[in-house]
């Protein structure tokens, strides 16, 4: 009886099916752990992915070094062989570009900080800097699909799936994985793959809500369907659907019929979330001018701590245009005020509501920038290439330690000297922190086991509150 009533905790809706690969849930509710393997820090994720790689040399990483040299070639032991993109390899000469913006430390931890993100820069005390990051991809394709999947080829499932997965639904009205991008922003393309399920039951797909009449595509009924109608179709649907999975056992008709379910339900939880006309003016203050304008990054941010407050369990904002291999300096300024500020609000924003106590927020790219100029270097121009050898990105909210500053780059800026984190690191930590051992969270396809981290990754414990 005491089993029984723990599985009805653990899965309310009491919707586990078997598959091939193992248990996962037919319907939302429970993920296929059934539980956590341990004790999480985090409850939920909101993770602003910066599509295009973000310069840190000229926003984090401050090199004086660069400045004092500008203009200089990049000597070959820091080049070291190194493997360099199509778009600079054929360069004649690699003048290293100091940044023309200004670094200051900040806070009681003395975080160095670029004066492009003055809004950030009152916060630094709340975030963890990893200046230390690195992958093996050297272009945007691949690196995203890696930093997303744990795999450079397309297929694998997206981290917000694998979190879907492997814990369930703490909303039974809201999907677990959603997904904002940023509207009308140019840049590396984004592709539906980069929050797909992969191989993963189809349910677990991120679900992209986008700025307009009609938020999740679908989802309305159309001319001369009510919620009645629609909710008598779905029965016998239901019914035949049930009937054929007895038959034939494909589990992804279980996905459809969950789907279907999700779907209904968001018929009126999704324009309840998406109406911010009851935030007060204040917090239209705090996230800046753009969050009254649908679609924008700042607006999203603050859907994001609206699907936060209702137990959304993974937000994942994306964000393009830095990918600036030329008039870097004036391109970087436009990206950095459509961030700054709604980033630093959003953070804010959760701790004045007691939320970053279990909420993980996440801010980064998928490589670095290289420490020279890409074209021509001028006294107020360059631009950077990408870079995979080094990047930062800062983590701010549950399990993780304020006011940290973790590994280190050379004087150049071009090699990681100090505590390096490889991107499946990355991946095993976050997992960590909602309680899953990255190791055992695996669904088997096609003869094997797979897991977001491949065969590596090690949770980066010096980070951990």
């Amino acid at each position: 009886m005491g089993a029984l009533s723990m599985a009805s905790m653990l899965d309310p809706l009491g919707v586990f099916a078997k598959d091939k690969g193992g248990l996962a849930p037919s319907f939302n509710g429970g993920g296929a752990l059934g539980q956590p393997h341990f004790t999480p820090r985090v409850k939920r994720v909101i993770y602003l992915f910066q599509s295009g790689a973000p310069s840190q040399i000229d926003l984090f990483d401050y090199k004086p070094l660069l400045n004092k040299l500008n203009g200089q070639d990049i000597p070959e032991s820091v080049l070291g062989g190194q493997r360099l993109t199509g778009m600079t390899a054929g360069q004649a000469s690699f003048p290293l570009a100091g940044t023309i913006f200004n670094f200051k430390q900040h806070g009681e931890s003395g975080a160095w900080m670029s004066d492009l993100m003055p809004h950030t820069s009152k916060i630094v005390d709340e975030l963890c800097f990893i200046k230390s990051m690195y992958t093996e991809a050297i272009n945007h394709d691949p690196a995203i699909t890696f930093l997303q999947t744990g795999s450079q080829l397309p297929g694998r499932p997206s981290i917000g799936s694998w979190v879907s997965y492997g814990l369930g639904s703490d909303n039974r009205n809201l999907p677990e994985f959603v997904v904002l991008v940023t509207k009308g922003k140019m840049g590396q393309p984004l592709y539906a793959r980069l929050w797909g399920n992969g191989f993963l039951p189809s349910q677990h797909q991120g679900v992209q809500f986008r700025s307009g009449k009609d938020p999740v595509l679908y989802l309305t009924n159309p001319p001369g369907v009510d919620g009645h109608g629609r909710r008598d179709q779905l029965d016998h649907l239901q019914k035949l659907q049930q009937m054929n999975h007895e038959d034939i056992g494909d589990p992804e008709i279980l996905a459809r019929m969950a789907q279907y379910e999700m779907a209904f339900r968001m018929q009126t939880s999704v324009p309840e979330i998406m109406d911010t006309s009851d935030e007060p003016d204040h917090i239209y203050e705090m996230y800046g001018e753009d969050s009254r304008k649908p679609g924008t990054f700042a607006a999203n941010c603050l859907l994001a701590r609206r699907l936060a407050e209702r137990d959304v369990k993974f937000i994942q904002l994306y964000h393009q245009g830095w990918d600036q291999h030329g008039d870097l300096p004036n391109a970087i300024r436009v990206q950095c005020k459509d961030t700054d500020q709604p980033t630093a609000a959003l953070i804010s924003d959760l701790k004045q509501r007691g939320m970053l106590e279990d909420t993980l927020v996440i801010w980064g790219g998928e490589f670095g920038r290289t420490n020279y100029s890409q074209g021509q270097l001028t006294a107020d121009n360059f631009g950077r290439d990408h870079h995979p050898k080094c990047f930062t990105i800062f983590m701010a909210g549950a399990g993780i330690k304020k006011g940290l500053t973790l590994g280190a780059t050379d004087d150049f800026g071009y090699n990681v000297v100090q505590r390096p984190v490889h991107v499946h690191d990355f991946q095993a930590t976050l997992m960590h922190l909602l309680g899953v051992d990255h190791e055992r969270l695996t669904f088997k396809f096609q003869g094997r086991r797979y897991r977001l981290t491949d065969v590596h990754g090690e949770v980066v414990k010096e980070i951990l509150a």
